[in-house]
Formats: C-alpha cells, structure tokens, sequence
C-alpha cells in the first residue's frame, strides 16, 4: 500500500509570510538586520531553527542557548499565527485530501523541521490527531540532521513501516524536495504558487507541481506502482 508524507509548515498549512516576518525580525534583533528572501529561500525555508541561527550568529548553537534563542523567535511567530483568527487553519484541500486518505485507509504522517513544541501547538489549534496518529509525526528533536538530509524522510517512512519508495511526499521548499530525493521517496509532489511552479518543477527529483491540496491527483495513491528507489 502507498502512503503520503506531509511537509507542514507551506503545505498543510500556508504559514510562509508569517515565517518570513517572525524570523525577519529576529534577525534584525541578533544580527542588526533582516534576512534577504534569497536568504529566506536558502537558509530558513525547510531547515530547522538551529541551522538558521548558527547561520545568523556565525557559529554553533547548542544547549540552553539554543533553547532559548529558538523558543524566542517560535513565541514570535506563534502569536503571530493565533493573531489570525479564523484563518488560521489547514491549508485549501488539505481537510479533504487528510479525510480521503483516512477514508481509504492510507498510511501518512508529517515530516516538519518543526520542533515539538511548535508542533505541540500545531495538533492543538489544528486538530491534527482526527488525521494522524501523534506517535508517528516526525518533527526536530536536535538528534536528527536536518534537510536537506534525508533523515526526516528516512524516520517518517520507517514510523509508516513503510520503504521511502513507496511513499509520496509533498513539499515545497528547495532543502524539503532534496530530502525527499536523497530519501528515495517514490513520488515528490512540489507545492507552491503559480510564480514559483517553473522554478520548483526544475528542481531535482520533482515529479509534479501543484498550487495546492485540492490539485493533488487521488490517481497517484489508487494506481500508481512505486519503484523501488534504495
């Protein structure tokens, strides 16, 4: 049976100019000033909170530091998604795409370079546990090496008992989609708005690029026979 892996944060749920701002502003507060968006696109979409800030301070974060630093900037970002109210919510297609694969029985979890209290916060604001099963979800807990390494890929597969070859993943940031290839997933869906879509199905790996949940071809878990990529 195929299963489906999710990147969460710019595919279940559209945080990107949220991000953007929280870490922004963090970095005008350790650096002096803000992150560039080509710096955003390399050094902080799909990476986890420690890369980036080793990548604004210049050097290794680790321990209470790292804690506090990253907890800083989450506390921003966090009150920044609260502040939307209503729309703060899984993204377009993605209640109906979760409630088929629940509906047709098929294995999927999240793969997120989140760590767990962001995701902590996730499952309670989003009702993640009506999809997913909350001891599969694989998330940043500072042991992993974070994307694009396969690792994350690798450890969601493994919780879905599953080969990556099997699995679909649906991403959409550069260091996300490498992951996924180095992982060997079977099938990587690239997710992003219409400007990007050029830019994304050129990258490495990609086999279909999609505006968003709603365009996710159900064809691809009821047909589609995976090879075996390891």
């Amino acid at each position: 049976m195929e299963a489906v892996i999710f990147d969460f944060n710019g595919v279940l749920w559209w945080d990107g100019n949220l991000q953007d701002k929280a870490w922004k502003a963090y970095s005008k507060k350790l650096r002096g000033w803000p992150l560039t968006d080509e710096e955003m696109a390399v050094h902080v979409h799909g990476r986890n909170s420690r890369y980036t800030l080793e990548y604004l301070l210049g050097g290794e974060v680790t321990g209470e530091r790292l804690e506090r630093l990253s907890e800083g900037k989450e506390s921003v970002y966090r009150d920044l998604c609260l502040n939307q109210g209503d729309d703060f919510k899984l993204s377009p297609g993605g209640v109906e795409l979760l409630n088929f694969l629940v509906e047709q029985q098929v294995p999927c979890t999240i793969a997120t370079a989140s760590a767990k209290p962001n995701v902590d916060f996730f499952v309670r604001n989003l009702e993640l546990a009506r999809w997913f099963d909350l001891k599969q979800l694989v998330y940043d807990d500072g042991q992993k090496a974070g994307k694009p390494a396969p690792d994350f890929y690798l450890q969601a597969a493994s919780m879905l008992g599953k080969n990556p070859g099997n699995c679909i993943v649906i991403e959409d940031s550069r260091s996300g989609i490498a992951a996924a290839k180095a992982a060997g997933a079977g099938r990587i869906v690239a997710l992003g708005p219409k400007k990007d879509q050029q830019e994304l199905g050129r990258l490495e790996g990609v086999d279909l690029v999609i505006e968003s949940l709603y365009e996710f071809p159900k064809s691809l878990i009821k047909d589609a026979v995976f090879a075996d990529r390891r």
